[in-house]
């Protein structure tokens, strides 16, 4: 079958899907989007999440069929400016620059979510962080540096958002 979407702002048709396949298996190995990782392909470790429609989700508990006439941002979309030419976005930078990210599985899901986080909420609470973020296993820290990161992340886009006239 064909799915037809948009990906990344990019209006996207992909042949040969079959039925039972992942969003997250489309992503990876007939877009060549590799960002979202496949780990647990049971919606219980947060490494494949994606924007659906605006919304995050694991794009391994749906399916690609579901993804038919809608929107999906994953990792690589955050990024800002032409193809070759990207910014991180403020939240990928504030990963690196904390040293939250480790062996990067863990890192875009995330970084997904804690983008949705604070979108969401501004300036959020430690409680509010790792309430967003339970979704999410690491297997390589404690945490600290990915709570290290949201609050780095939030803090910058206050600036950015006081900055402006």
């Amino acid at each position: 079958m064909r799915v037809n979407l948009t990906v990344n702002g990019s209006k996207e048709a992909v042949d040969d899907v079959w039925e039972g396949e992942s969003l997250l298996y489309m992503l990876r190995e007939r877009m060549g989007l590799p960002g979202s990782k496949n780990a647990c392909e049971q919606g219980e470790c947060g490494s494949c999440t994606v924007y659906l429609d605006g919304v995050p989700a694991c794009a391994c508990l749906v399916a690609a069929g579901q993804a038919e006439g809608r929107e999906v941002r994953t990792v690589e979309g955050l990024a800002e400016g032409p193809p070759g030419d990207e910014r991180l976005d403020p939240v990928q930078e504030a990963f690196v620059e904390a040293g939250a990210v480790q062996c990067g599985f863990c890192t875009p899901g995330l970084i997904v979510q804690s983008h949705d986080l604070i979108e969401r909420n501004p300036a959020p609470t430690d409680a509010e962080i790792r309430e967003a973020l339970a979704g999410n296993l690491c297997r390589c820290t404690g945490y600290e540096k990915i709570m290290d990161a949201v609050r780095l992340a939030a803090r910058r886009n206050a600036d950015r958002k006081a900055a402006r006239p």
